[in-house]
């Protein structure tokens, strides 16, 4: 018996993952993107995935079980299809013209029994209202009936390394019964655990709950930072001593905003949906963004400040950031604020270098100086900026050289410390 082929359109931060773990499972699996300069690099063995590292990648390349590829054509004959694409805004609109390429380019492939799965963050009803139809145009087929239809939101934390694809519980959801089994089969081959719900809305409105409930504590912390520091008030110490309470308290921390795909949009998402069909403003969310959007800003008036008490304009200040991705031990730079902080110290006639030691350089913002972290490059900087907090930093080399640090992630203590 041959094995099941799986199709994974999108192979970024979900699907590449996605699709490792199923060759891994014994599954055949062609890895479709539009993009042939990833497809070349994946078919030469080489992963831009910190999660996927390149010995992993040639092993599925190895077993002759993963084939790379931009062609829709090598889908004939697929068991299952997971749609693993971006989903961004435009203007505050959710923009699902990739879904809707990626539905409309495997729909002439589609054959009785298949199943069509979305994963892609969205708002609830697009994959009954928007991409069902297009596959059941593209097709001729209908769902449910010919083929199984069904979403499972994406769970992925980039530079995780406790919660993986394997061990993080998977929700799992159909368009009927049957599909939402057939979806639920799937992915108890590759995970721990699944958790099936009633439909592929509910689905959809779990992943937008898990990140605006993200994105509105994050906004809250913020806030109280930004107050606190009015109030000469140390906001971290307050945060560590409310966390020894062992219920009722979750802790989050403060930061420069928020970045990646899924905090700057998801909860836009919803809101949008719910402005849409009830006419009503979802104010938590808007009232979040509202907070997360200003604290590069926030960021940037408060080395402004630190310069100022030195004697120091920020005009012709050279300024040393400290990692540029969204989050720390990734070099995935997707809606990253620290970008925003670089941009905007930038327009204030400061030069910018950045130690940045995980992207890639072709998505680094223009203008910014990459440099290591030296001795040398600590000693002639006006200012050190804890941005993003990669473990890989070497923090004490800072606190030592350093003429002043303003630390966002505190991550530095010293005379010459400054944080958020």
């Amino acid at each position: 018996m041959s094995a099941e082929k799986l199709v994974v359109i999108g192979q970024g931060y979900v699907g590449l993952p996605l699709a490792m773990r199923a060759v891994e499972a014994g599954m055949d699996v062609v890895g479709l993107d539009v993009n042939a300069d990833r497809v070349k690099r994946l078919a030469s063995g080489e992963s831009f995935v910190e999660d996927i590292p390149a010995d992993r990648l040639g092993r599925a390349l190895g077993s002759g079980r993963y084939r790379p590829s931009t062609e829709y054509a090598d889908a004939e004959g697929f068991d299952i299809c997971v749609i693993t694409v971006p989903t961004p805004l435009r203007d505050g609109v959710p923009d699902l013209s990739y879904v809707e390429q990626a539905g409309g380019g495997i729909g002439p492939y589609l054959r009785p029994g298949c199943a069509v799965i979305l994963e892609s963050t969205t708002y609830p009803g697009t994959t009954e209202e928007l991409l069902r139809p297009l596959l059941e145009s593209a097709s001729g087929l209908t769902a449910p009936g010919d083929f199984h239809l069904g979403y499972s939101p994406e769970r992925i934390d980039p530079g995780n390394p406790v919660w993986k694809l394997e061990n993080t519980p998977k929700v799992v959801s159909g368009v009927d019964a049957a599909s939402r089994e057939r979806v639920d089969a799937f992915y108890r081959r590759l995970v721990e655990r699944t958790v099936p719900v009633d439909s592929t809305r509910v689905a959809e409105l779990t992943k937008l709950i898990e990140n605006t409930f993200r994105q509105v504590n994050i906004a809250l912390i913020n806030e109280l930072t930004m107050l606190s520091h009015h109030l000469d008030i140390d906001v971290w110490q307050a945060i560590e001593a409310a966390e020894t309470k062992p219920f009722g308290f979750m802790p989050f921390r403060p930061g420069p905003g928020v970045g990646g795909h899924c905090l700057p949009i998801d909860p836009c998402y919803l809101s949008w949906q719910v402005k849409r069909r009830l006419g009503r403003q979802f104010r938590f969310i808007e009232l979040a963004n509202d907070v997360n959007h200003e604290m590069p800003e926030h960021v940037v008036r408060r080395i402004m400040n630190g310069l100022n008490r030195a004697g120091r304009a920020v005009s012709g200040a050279r300024l040393l950031l400290l990692g540029l991705a969204y989050k720390p031990n990734t070099g995935d730079m997707r809606d990253s604020p620290a970008v925003e902080v670089a941009r905007r110290l930038q327009d204030l006639g400061a030069e910018v270098r950045a130690v940045e030691p995980y992207a890639e350089p072709h998505h680094l913002p223009g203008g910014v100086v990459v440099v290591g972290l030296t001795e040398r490059e600590v000693r002639e900087a006006d200012a050190v900026v804890v941005v993003t907090d990669h473990d890989c930093l070497d923090y004490e080399l800072v606190v030592r050289h350093a003429r002043y640090v303003f630390d966002t992630r505190n991550r530095c203590h010293g005379p010459t410390v400054e944080r958020l």
